[in-house]
């Protein structure tokens, strides 16, 4: 292992201009299959360039974070509660940069970028600095056992107690460098467990930034390591390696399959946060202009590429053409363009392949029998990888652009007659990770979605409360995280029984 201490973008060392290291075991490492470009999607520029980790250094950061559990799980709440609280103010301190390099390798929004990337990492750090602090134990009722073979009569009492699992792999999607790699890592160092974080392979960067802003923090070596790499292998490597405890996973269902199979065989924990198809149920006596607004924030946020995005609408006949419309209006009056600008609300997706990936479904949409009602084309720009907000009526469950998740700026509704078709329809999916309602009947808004096989429902909103468990049904997902619940995802339950 070669490289020393010194952080990435620092002179010296005759390294290739806007090249990242490695980080394994508190060093910055030279990655032995060279690197690989980082392009903004937007401009199509290369943003910088990410190391491509061998095998060998994929296992090196996992022995790394072995070898660093017994300390840091060893150390107090207080330790490393003021640890993680010290890295949410250096990336407070830093926010503007690392916003701007979250804009250039996301082509998110600078709002975006800045609030809902950089902001709550920072939010996230701060919760969880708190939430080392939180009791890891809980006492049972006592039980009165007579004596007889297994010794003699005694009350026996009983705590169940939060352990750290170990070594985490953490794996992130590319929507939210910032915010989803925050909700893995400080979880997980919070109930001191050590982690190997590898990034999604299209905006990595960010990621080597906030290990920098851990290592200023006071992290020990070992207990934070980042590995990256556009191979496949990568990957496969930071799940299979020996000394692997957990594997915590976002991304689509068909990856996270191959992992929880190679979790199985080592009987690893898991947690997976997969694909989604949100359905909007959308009823008669709902407030339109809400409904509208709710489900519109599909083309805008992060360009559609969220999975907890509402998606495929389902709305009730006395109100479908007008719904229609008003999505059409929506989707027609946002402003598509550079992200940097400030009147832009709707930036690229992530890569030229996402772009023709969603074009694909675009396209299969008409031949299905979809009707195209806003978009459906490229934006007229020169350079950038954009899709068009697109809304497509008259849809039926059975089409592959009502099931399956796009992951882009479109839109599908299905009409339905009465609550009870409405429920079957929204129910009719392989996906469950988070449904919306928008009714004006609080009672039935209630009583469906007590019905929706889905993680979470969004009743009359799209926003979310941070402390809520979070994770989905299903296709969707294994677990629950954010909030307290996150703490209880990363720790084992170990009983501790006593005779009084």
């Amino acid at each position: 292992m070669s490289g020393g201490g010194v952080a990435p973008g620092a002179p010296g060392g005759g390294r290739v201009p806007g090249a990242e290291r490695l980080f394994i075991g508190g060093e910055w490492v030279e990655p032995d299959a060279g690197h690989y470009d980082v392009v903004n999607p937007a401009t199509e520029e290369v943003v910088g360039r990410a190391p491509e980790a061998s095998r060998t250094q994929v296992e090196a950061a996992v022995g790394a974070a072995r070898d660093a559990f017994e300390g840091w799980s060893r150390t107090t709440p207080e330790e490393r509660s003021v640890i993680l609280d010290r890295a949410a103010e250096v990336m407070r301190r830093e926010s503007v940069r690392y916003a701007e390099l979250a804009q250039a390798e996301t082509g998110a929004t600078t709002g975006t970028a800045r609030g809902m990337q950089v902001g709550v990492s920072v939010a996230r750090f701060k919760r969880y600095a708190r939430g080392a602090l939180e009791p890891v134990e809980t006492g049972l009722p006592p039980q009165v056992n007579e004596g007889g073979p297994m010794g003699r009569a005694a009350v026996i009492g009983a705590l169940a107690v939060r352990r750290p699992v170990g070594v985490v792999t953490c794996i992130t999607s590319y929507n939210n460098p910032w915010a989803n790699a925050a909700g893995k890592v400080a979880p997980a160092l919070a109930t001191g467990n050590t982690v190997v974080v590898k990034p999604a392979p299209q905006d990595p960067l960010s990621v080597y930034r906030m290990a920098e802003a851990l290592a200023e923090a006071g992290v020990p070596p070992g207990v934070v390591n980042v590995v990256t790499g556009a191979r496949p292998e990568v990957g496969e490597a930071a799940v299979a390696a020996d000394g692997v405890d957990m594997v915590s996973f976002t991304g689509s269902t068909a990856v996270g399959q191959k992992i929880a199979e190679e979790c199985g065989r080592g009987m690893r924990r898991q947690l997976m946060e997969l694909g989604g198809k949100g359905a909007a149920l959308v009823f008669d006596d709902a407030d339109l202009a809400e409904a509208v607004a709710g489900i519109g924030t599909t083309f805008s946020f992060y360009s559609g590429q969220i999975c907890t995005a509402p998606t495929r609408v389902l709305a009730q006949r006395g109100i479908y053409d007008r719904l229609v419309e008003g999505l059409a209006g929506y989707a027609g009056r946002l402003t598509v363009g550079d992200p940097r600008e400030p009147g832009t609300v709707v930036g690229p997706v992530i890569s030229a392949a996402h772009r023709d990936r969603v074009e694909a479904y675009v396209e299969l949409a008409t031949k299905e029998g979809a009707r195209l009602v806003a978009g459906g084309g490229r934006p007229e720009r020169e350079r950038g990888f954009y899709v068009a907000p697109t809304l497509f009526a008259d849809c039926g469950n059975e089409m592959r652009v009502v099931r399956e998740e796009i992951f882009g700026p479109v839109v599908v509704v299905v009409p339905f007659d009465d609550e009870e078709e409405g429920i079957a329809l929204a129910n009719d999916s392989d996906y469950g990770l988070l449904d919306y309602v928008w009714s004006g009947d609080v009672a039935r808004a209630f009583r469906v979605a007590g019905r929706l096989r889905a993680g979470g429902v969004g009743i009359n909103t799209v926003g979310r409360n941070m402390e809520a468990p979070f994770g989905g049904f299903k296709r969707s997902g294994v677990g629950r995280d954010v909030g307290s619940y996150a703490l209880h995802a990363y720790s084992e339950l170990q009983a501790v029984v006593w005779a009084g």
